[in-house]
């Protein structure tokens, strides 16, 4: 019976390998759009291509949710979509001019979202319920430990060897994924629909942690209009003020990600720093997921993502005032602690109760569009974000950047702190 079980439960473990290898490939194309134009064109095409890769994503995960629903073939998507990851990453190293780095990379985004959804169900159609949390926490942490030994090995690597030789190893290690999903996935003999994720909370927050796009259904204007028209009384703003606090969240994130990475070349940091900064961060951030959830469980949400947005918006202006006290190399230090509290800590903690909020919040209503208008929101303004991140820095500066980054989330604190009073759908996770 026990190797019954050990046999069924290793196939998560698959999906570790293709982790190692997607963990670094966004810092990788920053870096290497830097390397090839110059600082000042190359911080604008990092964000382009952020820009690209997050607009992309949106109607890819429209798209691979029918294809989920339409085909039942979990197996098959998995192992398809690795096999074709494995292929754009070796063949980065052929494409090394700017449009067609941009271009590799748009298409990595859109064969990458194929996955998210079939592993959850994979897991629900496959497992007992009573195991549904124990193989989800496998999953995620199967992710992060992947995540972080591939910027571990990045790190080493970037030290004798050219950057961008290594997508042609990482392609491997998605070979290698596609192999070990052929042999230790079997398809579920039963099969589930999108909304069942919706439905549970575990899975809610595996879904939305393994990408933060999840659409049942495609949005239009009616949909946004019965969320966000909330807004105009007290009674019925809970959702909308959750929203538009998500909206800063991710404007604020794609202005400060896509900019990041190349700040950190432009102050002399070389390749291999920068691995192993983003290397702690991701350590620390894999680390507090875990932990998050036993410690959000006890505390008020709406309180806990308050104090994950302020903590992260003043680590994010901190990081931009540094810029005008610390020279070159010296900028290390209020890197290696601001950024690991702004995106380890405070990421992990806000990310936790703010992704419960939502998930209460949309049982309330059809989870269809309700999701929809979430999923549409988040890649809209994350793009937006990346896409003025490189100009902002370009013409006023990273220090700039990084403040106007720390400064929009001002206002998802504002929107925040008008649902103190409310009870919502759910005023404390400890009700539950």
């Amino acid at each position: 019976m026990a190797k019954a079980k050990s046999r069924t439960f290793s196939w998560v473990y698959a999906t570790l390998p293709v982790a190692l290898a997607t963990g670094e490939i966004g810092t990788i194309v920053q870096l290497h759009l830097v390397q090839i134009n110059g600082l000042a064109l190359g911080t604008i095409y990092a964000g382009l291509a952020a820009a690209f890769f997050n607009g992309v994503a949106v109607p890819a995960a429209i798209f691979w949710g029918y294809v989920t629903d339409r085909f039942h073939a979990r197996k098959a998507m998995i192992v398809a979509s690795y096999l074709v990851m494995a292929l754009i990453l070796a063949s980065f190293y052929l494409e090394q001019n700017t449009v067609g780095t941009i271009s590799e990379y748009s298409v990595f985004s859109f064969i990458s979202t194929a996955t998210a959804t079939p592993l959850n169900l994979l897991i629900m159609e496959s497992e007992p319920k009573n195991e549904w949390s124990n193989y989800f926490a496998k999953l995620s942490f199967a992710s992060g430990i992947g995540t972080c030994t591939g910027l571990i090995i990045t790190t080493l690597w970037t030290a004798v060897l050219p950057l961008l030789l290594f997508t042609v190893p990482l392609g491997l290690a998605s070979l290698a994924s596609a192999g070990l999903a052929v042999v230790m996935i079997r398809e579920p003999p039963v099969s589930l629909e999108r909304e069942t994720i919706a439905r549970r909370e575990q899975s809610f927050f595996a879904r939305l942690r393994a990408l933060p796009l999840f659409f049942l259904s495609a949005p239009n204007a009616g949909d946004f209009r019965r969320i966000f028209r909330g807004l105009k009384s007290g009674l019925t703003s809970y959702t909308p003020l959750l929203y538009l606090s998500i909206v800063f969240f991710s404007l604020s994130g794609g202005v400060f990600n896509a900019s990041f990475v190349p700040g950190l070349y432009s102050f002399s940091f070389g390749s291999g720093p920068i691995f192993l900064l983003i290397f702690l961060t991701t350590a620390i951030q894999t680390f507090v997921f875990e932990e998050a959830s036993k410690i959000v469980a006890k505390r008020n949400l709406t309180w806990v993502s308050i104090q994950g947005l302020a903590a992260r918006g003043v680590c994010y202006a901190g990081l931009g005032v540094s810029v005008l006290i610390f020279k070159g190399p010296y900028y290390i230090i209020p890197a290696l602690t601001l950024y690991p509290i702004a995106s380890g800590i405070a990421y992990a903690f806000y990310y936790t109760a703010s992704n419960t909020m939502v998930f209460y919040s949309v049982q309330n209503k059809s989870p269809g569009s309700a999701l929809g208008v979430y999923s549409a929101i988040v890649g809209l303004a994350t793009t937006v974000g990346s896409l003025a991140s490189g100009f902002i820095s370009v013409y006023l500066g990273f220090d700039a950047t990084f403040i106007v980054a720390g400064l929009l989330l001002a206002p998802a604190v504002g929107a925040l702190f008008r649902l103190r009073g409310q009870q919502g759908p759910i005023a404390s996770s400890a009700s539950r």
